[in-house]
């Protein structure tokens, strides 16, 4: 699937017909979406792109470098390139939105100077 307008349930049925845990559903240029639905456990691990999850459905326990939070349906959460990261505690419709983005390694924060 490689349109421009993507519903909750395309997204949904796209990861069912995968068999996987995620599915690539769009690209365009450096942006890469992804539909991810774990299964009682995530196993992710760190990514080499700086990514954000918008979370579509349940809700749960977001653990980044330590720092928890809890998350649900709607919620943003960013996560920089090479960030430990997982859900914990999450219910069993949980499923987000995933766009990974920008280069290998991650883009500089604000303020911040190329080296």
């Amino acid at each position: 699937m490689k349109k421009s307008e993507i519903s909750i349930q395309e997204a949904k049925n796209a990861l069912q017909e995968s068999g996987a845990l995620f599915t690539e559903l769009f690209k365009y240029g450096s942006l890469v979406v992804e539909f991810y639905k774990p299964e009682h456990k995530d196993l992710q691990t760190p990514h080499n792109r700086d990514e954000i999850y918008v979370i579509a459905a349940g809700e749960g326990v977001f653990d980044s470098n330590g720092r928890r939070w809890n998350f649900k349906a709607g919620d943003f959460l960013f996560v920089p390139a090479g960030a430990e990261h997982r859900f914990e505690h999450f219910t069993d419709n949980f499923c987000t939105w995933v766009f990974f983005y920008g280069p290998e390694g991650g883009e500089k924060p604000d303020g911040q100077k190329e080296r």
